[in-house]
């Protein structure tokens, strides 16, 4: 996309320039009317001007994804809390040297997970591996909350690949750190989830949910609700790990008590492999 104005136009740099003196001074941010309004932080953060970060946060994603030509994507959810296999048996190692036995149990139970952080990887790569044999409007990119756990995993199998991967973060009370497979220029802070969770629809093709927790929840919920709604084009919605999700959902007993029909039932599938999640998308589309 070319651009429609210059970043070191003079006026816009001595904006910037005067805001910078005030950080490094360590002067604290009145407010100031000669300041022009788009270079005005303490104007630009009052609740009146809500609606105005609310479209930045919509178009800065969306302007540098389509800048890098990516149309389609593949969003995998999951755990921030599952590591790899070697990070997971190193960890057991040192608990296990400690004699915790609290400790043991938790680095046990990490030990058991990582393979969905392993299957994650292989899965992100697979696909990353095939769109780049495709054009653009075949092409499927990864996209990921951007932080650790299952999301580090999907980033980084589209970075063993060799292809670009999305990182949508988001700010929290404990900072989450955008992991390092995420391609540069495409890793994304948002403030507002609800912003962040339109990004993830946005360009969804397909959406991979591995075993997680309340945010995994919130998430393939959202895009369910969305699409049974038909407020989002019907995609495949794939529940990777079916013990795990077999015994966390149960929505037979929402069509048994009728607070969803039969055909809901078809919005996703289980998988237990790589292979087989593949097959989910390709088969969706035809590819």
């Amino acid at each position: 996309m070319e651009s429609t104005y210059d970043v070191h136009e003079r006026r816009l740099a001595e904006a910037w320039d005067t805001l910078r003196s005030h950080f490094d001074n360590g002067d604290r941010l009145a407010p100031d009317s000669a300041r022009l309004a788009f270079a005005d932080p303490e104007f630009l953060l009052r609740r009146e001007t809500r609606g105005i970060r609310f479209q930045l946060e919509l178009l800065k994603p969306d302007m540098a994804q389509h800048a890098q030509g990516i149309d389609n994507t593949v969003v995998v959810f999951g755990s921030a809390r599952f590591r790899s296999e070697a990070d997971a048996h190193q960890t057991l190692v040192r608990a296990r040297d400690g004699g915790d036995p609290t400790q043991i149990q938790a680095a046990e139970r990490l030990v058991r997970n990582a393979r969905y952080y392993e299957q994650a990887r292989a899965l992100a790569a697979r696909i990353t591996q095939w769109s780049l044999t495709q054009n653009r409007e075949n092409k499927l990119f990864i996209c990921t909350g951007g932080g650790p756990g299952i999301m580090e995993a999907a980033n980084r199998g589209a970075h063993d690949a060799g292809g670009i991967s999305v990182g949508l973060n988001i700010a929290l009370p404990h900072e989450q750190t955008p992991n390092p497979y995420i391609t540069p220029g495409l890793s994304f802070k948002f403030h507002y989830f609800a912003l962040r969770k339109m990004h993830f629809i946005m360009r969804a093709k397909a959406l991979v949910a591995f075993p997680g927790g309340f945010g995994t929840l919130d998430e393939l919920f959202e895009t369910l609700t969305l699409v049974q709604c038909r407020k989002a084009k019907p995609v495949p919605i794939v529940l990777y790990g079916s013990d795990y999700w077999r015994r966390l959902f149960h929505p037979e007993v929402l069509l048994e008590e009728g607070a969803i029909s039969p055909e809901d039932l078809n919005l996703f599938t289980y998988v237990d492999g790589v292979d087989e999640a593949w097959e989910a998308i390709r088969g969706f589309y035809g590819l």
